[in-house]
Protein backbone atom coordinates (compact mmCIF):
# COMPACT_ATOMS: atom_id res chain seq x y z
CA UNK A 1 0.00 0.00 0.00
CA UNK A 2 0.82 3.30 -1.11
CA UNK A 3 0.72 6.13 2.09
CA UNK A 4 0.98 9.69 1.20
CA UNK A 5 0.80 12.49 3.04
CA UNK A 6 -1.45 15.75 1.75
CA UNK A 7 -2.63 18.68 3.42
CA UNK A 8 -5.89 20.56 2.15
CA UNK A 9 -6.76 21.22 -0.84
CA UNK A 10 -3.49 19.24 -2.02
CA UNK A 11 -4.41 16.32 -4.32
CA UNK A 12 -3.29 12.96 -5.38
CA UNK A 13 -3.67 11.73 -9.17
CA UNK A 14 -4.19 8.24 -10.17
CA UNK A 15 -3.59 6.92 -13.88
CA UNK A 16 -4.50 9.61 -16.17
CA UNK A 17 -7.98 10.50 -14.86
CA UNK A 18 -8.81 10.52 -10.99
CA UNK A 19 -7.90 13.14 -8.78
CA UNK A 20 -8.52 12.76 -5.20
CA UNK A 21 -8.39 16.09 -3.60
CA UNK A 22 -8.57 16.82 0.42
CA UNK A 23 -11.28 18.81 0.75
CA UNK A 24 -11.36 19.25 4.83
CA UNK A 25 -9.84 18.07 7.52
CA UNK A 26 -11.81 18.41 10.97
CA UNK A 27 -10.53 16.12 13.96
CA UNK A 28 -10.17 12.44 13.04
CA UNK A 29 -11.92 13.05 9.82
CA UNK A 30 -10.60 14.17 6.35
CA UNK A 31 -12.90 15.22 3.29
CA UNK A 32 -11.92 13.46 0.21
CA UNK A 33 -13.20 15.13 -3.50
CA UNK A 34 -12.85 12.49 -6.07
CA UNK A 35 -13.12 13.23 -9.50
CA UNK A 36 -13.38 10.21 -12.07
CA UNK A 37 -15.18 9.57 -15.24
CA UNK A 38 -18.43 8.47 -14.74
CA UNK A 39 -18.38 5.06 -16.27
CA UNK A 40 -15.44 4.41 -13.09
CA UNK A 41 -17.87 3.81 -10.02
CA UNK A 42 -16.87 5.16 -7.02
CA UNK A 43 -17.72 3.93 -3.37
CA UNK A 44 -17.04 4.33 0.11
CA UNK A 45 -15.29 0.94 1.25
CA UNK A 46 -18.82 -0.87 3.53
CA UNK A 47 -20.99 0.22 0.15
CA UNK A 48 -18.72 -1.60 -2.25
CA UNK A 49 -19.00 -4.72 0.47
CA UNK A 50 -22.74 -4.34 0.62
CA UNK A 51 -23.06 -4.21 -3.25
CA UNK A 52 -20.96 -7.35 -3.79
CA UNK A 53 -22.58 -9.03 -0.89
CA UNK A 54 -25.98 -8.58 -2.31
CA UNK A 55 -24.54 -9.35 -6.21
CA UNK A 56 -23.15 -12.67 -4.56
CA UNK A 57 -26.90 -13.56 -2.83
CA UNK A 58 -28.84 -12.77 -6.00
CA UNK A 59 -26.22 -14.92 -8.21
CA UNK A 60 -26.84 -18.17 -5.93
CA UNK A 61 -30.39 -17.38 -5.77
CA UNK A 62 -30.23 -17.26 -9.78
CA UNK A 63 -28.42 -20.31 -9.52
CA UNK A 64 -30.72 -22.05 -6.90
CA UNK A 65 -33.83 -21.55 -8.83
CA UNK A 66 -32.54 -22.69 -12.38
CA UNK A 67 -31.44 -26.09 -10.31
CA UNK A 68 -34.73 -26.43 -8.66
CA UNK A 69 -36.84 -25.57 -11.96
CA UNK A 70 -38.98 -27.99 -13.14
CA UNK A 71 -38.24 -30.05 -16.54
CA UNK A 72 -39.62 -27.97 -19.56
CA UNK A 73 -42.49 -28.96 -21.27
CA UNK A 74 -42.08 -31.53 -24.20
CA UNK A 75 -42.49 -30.03 -27.75
CA UNK A 76 -46.24 -29.74 -29.53
CA UNK A 77 -46.76 -33.02 -30.80
CA UNK A 78 -47.43 -36.69 -29.49
CA UNK A 79 -47.89 -37.10 -25.69
CA UNK A 80 -44.09 -38.08 -25.75
CA UNK A 81 -43.14 -34.63 -26.71
CA UNK A 82 -41.99 -36.13 -30.98
CA UNK A 83 -43.05 -33.36 -33.49
CA UNK A 84 -45.37 -35.04 -35.87
CA UNK A 85 -43.82 -34.60 -39.39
Amino acid sequence: MLVLSRQRDQSIIIGDNIVITVVDIRGDKVRLGIEAPSEIPVHRREVYEAIMRDRRKAEESAAQQATDSPNPKPAEGNRDGISQS
